[in-house]
């Protein structure tokens, strides 16, 4: 599991990478443990965490959300110890949840429903 995380390597931003360049807002952070990419959870629109992993084979996920520290392995589908990675170890505590703020929609649990 060594190539799977690097504690090393800090996070690549506050917010989803993807979410940001589209203009998107997302529920939840992820943080790749190999890489550092922040990407959105699956229950944001985009699901770029997950889809980061199918892309690069990355499995080893942490929560990048303020009071959270467990590991999930997507190839194993469950929880995994791991290391204490390089810092922040989470986005901006005035970042709301969703967020970003200001990229929001109004009826955001509505569109969450949909889906």
């Amino acid at each position: 599991m060594s190539k799977a995380v690097d504690p090393a390597v800090p996070p690549s931003g506050t917010g989803c990478v993807d979410c940001d360049a589209a203009g998107g807002w997302w529920v939840h952070l992820r943080r790749c443990a190999a890489c550092g990419n922040i990407g959105c959870c699956d229950d944001s629109p985009s699901r770029h965490a997950s889809a980061h992993w199918r892309k690069t084979g990355h499995p080893i996920i942490r929560s990048f959300e303020p009071g959270e520290d467990w590991f999930w392995n997507y190839d194993s589908n469950e929880y995994y110890d791991g290391p204490r990675l390089a810092p922040p170890e989470h986005h901006p505590v005035d970042q709301p949840v969703p967020g970003p703020r200001g990229r929001v929609p109004a009826d955001w649990a509505e569109q969450l429903r949909r889906r």
